[in-house]
C-alpha cells in the first residue's frame, strides 16, 4: 500500500453503491477499497450526489431528495461497518489523524446539492448529526437556497436566496464546509461577503485556461484564497483544456500552476470527481494517483507538493470542522 498521502474533495461512488447495489470491494470504476490503497489515499470524501430533473429520469431514481439523501447515507453506513478493516468514517480531525496513525483509510461523508434541505433549515442539523461535514449549496439546478452556473451571464450572477443564507450561517455555526463547486458566481460571492469560514469549491478548475461556467475566475481564486479556502482541482477534460477527450496529468499541472501563480500555493487541492466524469484518464483511475503524485513533485518543491495532495484541504478540514 501507497503512504496515506492524497485527501481528494470530491467522487460520486455512492452512487452506483446505493442505485446499484455495488460495493466497495467490487466496483470496478474509478474508485473501490483496493484502488484507494494503491493509490495512496489518506482521505476521500464521497458525495451524495442527488439526481433531479433530467438526472433523476436517466439514473432512474423515483425517490425524492430528501428519501434519497436518507438512502444513500445508510448505504455509506453499512459501507463503513462492513470495512472497518480498511477504511473508517470521519467527522473530526482527531478521526483522521487516528486512522493515518492506524494505517485506515478516511472517508468523509458529502452532500452534491442541498436540494433535500427544502427550505427546512432543521435539514442542515440532520446532515450534520447523520455524519456530513461538506455541502454542496447547488447542482446543475436551483433550489431552495440559491442558483446554479450558468452560460447566461446574467443567471451567472444571481445570488443565494435569503434563506440560502441563513443555511450558510447555520453550516459555519455547526462546522461544515461549503462547497461552491457548481454554484453561480453570484452565489460565490455571497458566501465570500457572508461566510465567517474558510470554503472550498471541491472540484472546479482555472476559467483563465478553460472558459467552462464551472471554473473559477482569476478573481474567484484570489477572493477564495483571501478567506483560507481551496479549489480542488476537477480530473474532467472539459475543464482542463476545450474539446479535449482525455485527462492528461501535464493539463493538471498546468491549471495547478496558474492557481499557484495567481492566488498562492496554499489554494490548490484535488477534487477528482471520479466516477462522476466518463473522460479516458491518462492514469486510468484512482489507482493511478502516484502518476499524478510524481508529477506534482517533479513540478513544485517537496512543501508545495504536500499542500497539494494533502496540507491545503487538511487546513480546510481542521479550520472548520475542528
Amino acid at each position: 500500500m501507497k503512504p496515506l498521502h492524497i485527501v481528494d474533495l470530491h467522487c460520486d461512488t455512492l452512487m452506483p453503491i446505493y442505485i446499484d447495489g455495488h460495493t466497495l470491494r467490487n466496483w470496478t470504476g474509478h474508485i473501490n477499497l483496493e484502488k484507494l490503497q494503491q493509490g495512496g489515499s489518506m482521505v476521500q470524501c464521497f458525495a451524495i450526489f442527488i439526481p433531479t430533473n433530467r438526472s433523476a429520469e436517466y439514473h432512474h431514481v423515483h425517490e425524492e431528495p430528501y428519501a434519497y439523501f436518507r438512502g444513500c447515507a445508510d448505504a455509506f453506513d453499512r459501507e463503513m461497518a462492513a470495512n472497518a478493516d480498511v477504511i473508517r468514517p470521519v467527522r473530526c480531525m482527531a478521526d483522521i489523524e487516528k486512522n493515518r496513525q492506524e494505517g485506515k483509510l478516511s472517508a468523509m461523508l458529502t452532500v452534491e446539492d442541498g436540494v433535500p434541505v427544502d427550505g427546512k433549515i432543521q435539514r442542515v442539523q440532520e446532515f450534520y448529526d447523520r455524519g456530513v461535514r461538506m455541502v454542496a449549496l447547488t447542482w446543475n439546478y436551483e433550489n431552495s437556497i440559491g442558483f446554479p452556473c450558468s452560460d447566461d451571464p446574467e443567471k451567472h450572477m444571481l445570488g443565494l436566496k435569503p434563506f440560502g443564507l441563513e443555511v450558510v450561517s447555520k453550516m459555519d455555526e455547526l462546522g461544515m464546509v461549503i462547497d461552491t463547486s457548481h454554484l453561480s458566481e453570484g452565489g460565490f460571492w455571497d458566501i465570500v461577503k457572508h461566510g465567517k469560514k474558510p470554503f472550498v469549491a471541491s472540484h472546479s478548475c482555472a476559467r483563465a485556461l478553460c472558459d467552462h461556467r464551472r471554473n473559477l475566475t482569476d478573481e474567484q481564486l484570489r477572493a477564495l484564497a483571501n478567506k483560507g479556502g481551496v479549489c480542488g482541482v476537477n480530473f474532467c477534460s472539459g475543464f482542463l483544456r476545450k474539446n479535449a477527450e482525455t485527462t492528461s496529468v501535464e493539463d493538471l499541472i498546468r491549471h495547478m500552476k496558474h492557481m499557484v501563480n495567481v492566488a498562492g500555493v496554499d489554494t490548490v487541492a484535488l477534487g477528482s470527481d471520479f466516477d462522476g466524469i466518463e473522460d479516458n484518464l491518462e492514469f486510468k483511475d484512482f489507482a493511478g494517483m502516484p502518476q499524478v503524485v510524481d508529477a506534482i513533485e517533479k513540478n513544485f518543491s517537496a512543501d508545495a507538493a504536500d499542500k497539494i495532495c494533502h496540507g491545503n484541504a487538511l487546513r480546510v478540514f481542521k479550520d472548520v470542522i475542528g
